[in-house]
């Protein structure tokens, strides 16, 4: 039986997308940007067709697509979902609107500039539904040229340097991972996520290829140890992980808002995806086996970034900042399950709390932090491009629709109860408490800090005396405001009822710990 392939053509349309945006070339920018918007919500519908008929409580992926490709290689197209893969491409569809909304007064280059945001968001579904590394790691890679390029053309004054230094940063990590997979492939001939986590399951993936590519000077478990480094730098700083981080602050404030939207809604994610997907399920020895500087590399994300953003007066370096913090939790939460815990009925339920939180999380933070990049593009809209803390002072005055919702997406970030960003990290540290006490007890510093500078940034853009210039200062329309309703919507839908994604995530999530049971 022929079933329809579904996420082939979700892949395709933004791709199509692109070219015919493209193809308008020179026609009214209005018509290119609805067109490139219209594409765009045409994959959210397709995605959220998918949803629906997506069973939450069925083993494996789900859409499978499976075509011989290569076969002398043996590498195959093979795509599908479980319920991460799923969730990242509503996250996709969600954030790629964002971006657009927010980019909708760029009147440079503007079909090439809608068209590389339809081939980035072609690029992410591309890599959230892969299940061969060849494949998967095609879309990897050809994500980096239009980010590098929305970066360079359209970003600041210097936006050059911050697209050159991301682009050597990521392209470092991918070659390190791409020459362990290479080692993984000459002794396994595959490179198939399904076979090669089989293979770790039942112990012989390293003892293959420490069989094939051992050295006399390396001991096995420094083979199997130098190969986990090289597949782990490279998702490493992509999320970022401290200390790999630096590209990060510079290419989110140089970029356009917009494109720093995509950045850190998105593409920040792929970085986890992989350690959820290819480190958890081929490299749980390993990890265990330098667990404690993995998480105090997590605390480190942590607690320094947010201590980093304390210190920051631009507003998109501050949410860059509190960006990396986010995604620390993210970290905790994935270091704490690796934790080795034997039949421990109790700490088990626990490691099935903090994946659950981690999911939540990517998608809670990507809603979050790009809500909050957008306010920035609508604030710079109206005062010529400020976004210093202290350009600015008692704003709520003249615009408070503007100053409410904004508060709600930060106090959201914060973790409010009732609002999306809560429960994600309530999930995190709950398991992480039981599983890894001393680094979640840490990593509390990183709320704390994270909850100063965020009201400071309240207090000294919304609150204080507010300055003539800005008297004038217009709230926002009623088309912003309608284009915000569904992402705040969604913010206290989730916090209210965050069952509507952890029923679809959580058998997903149970699966995903129970992996690492035999390491």
């Amino acid at each position: 039986m022929i079933t329809f392939p579904w996420i082939t053509t979700l892949t395709a349309v933004p791709l199509f997308g692109a070219l015919v945006v493209l193809a308008l070339g020179g026609r009214s920018k209005a018509l290119v940007r609805w067109t490139a918007l219209s594409f765009s919500l045409i994959s959210l519908v397709l995605t959220l067709s998918l949803w629906h008929s997506f069973n939450s409580l069925a083993d494996g992926y789900q859409f499978q697509e499976l075509h011989h490709w290569i076969p002398s290689l043996n590498v195959d197209y093979s795509v599908g979902v479980d319920g991460l893969g799923l969730l990242m491409l509503v996250l996709s569809c969600i954030v790629v609107p964002i971006g657009m909304f927010a980019s909708w007064k760029i009147e440079k280059r503007v079909p090439l500039y809608f068209s590389l945001m339809l081939v980035l968001q072609s690029c992410l579904f591309g890599t959230f539904t892969a299940l061969n590394f060849f494949h998967w790691f095609i879309f990897w890679e050809l994500s980096l040229i239009p980010a590098f390029f929305l970066i360079k053309l359209w970003g600041g004054s210097n936006s050059a340097k911050a697209a050159m230094q991301f682009l050597i940063y990521t392209m470092v990590g991918s070659v390190a991972m791409l020459m362990s997979f290479l080692a993984i492939y000459l002794a396994t001939k595959t490179f198939d996520f399904t076979d090669l986590g089989h293979l770790a399951q039942s112990g012989k993936l390293m003892p293959a290829v420490i069989g094939e590519l051992g050295w006399h000077l390396f001991t096995p478990q420094h083979t199997a140890m130098v190969i986990f480094l090289g597949a782990f730098f490279g998702f490493a700083v992509k999320v970022p992980l401290i200390p790999f981080h630096t590209w990060l602050p510079s290419a989110y404030s140089e970029a356009p808002t917009g494109t720093t939207i995509l950045l850190t809604g998105a593409m920040s994610k792929m970085g986890l995806y992989g350690f959820l997907r290819i480190l958890l399920p081929l490299f749980g020895v390993q990890m265990q086996l330098i667990l404690t500087p993995l998480l105090w590399l997590a605390v480190a994300t942590v607690v320094f970034s947010a201590y980093a953003a304390l210190a920051q007066t631009d507003l998109k370096r501050i949410f860059a900042y509190s960006s990396i913090n986010h995604l620390g939790y993210c970290l905790l939460g994935i270091f704490a399950v690796v934790k080795f815990t034997g039949g421990d009925v109790a700490l088990t339920a626990q490691k099935y709390a903090a994946m659950n939180g981690v999911f939540l999380q990517m998608f809670n933070h990507g809603l979050t932090a790009a809500t909050l990049f957008w306010f920035v593009a609508m604030l710079e809209k109206r005062t010529g491009g400020l976004r210093g803390l202290n350009d600015f002072g008692g704003l709520r005055k003249v615009i408070p629709v503007f100053t409410g919702l904004m508060g709600i997406t930060i106090f959201s970030s914060l973790g409010l109860p009732g609002l999306n960003g809560f429960i994600g990290e309530f999930l995190i540290f709950e398991g992480s408490f039981s599983l890894v006490t001393w680094a979640a007890a840490l990593s509390i510093i990183g709320l704390m800090i994270t909850a100063l500078f965020f009201l400071g940034t309240l207090q000294r853009v919304f609150y204080g005396p507010l300055e003539a210039k800005w008297m004038s200062l217009p709230d926002l329309t009623l088309s912003e405001r309608l284009a915000l309703i569904p992402t705040i919507g969604l913010m206290f839908t989730l916090g209210l009822y965050p069952q509507l994604i952890l029923g679809v995530i959580n058998h997903t999530a149970i699966q995903m710990a129970l992996q690492l049971r035999n390491f």
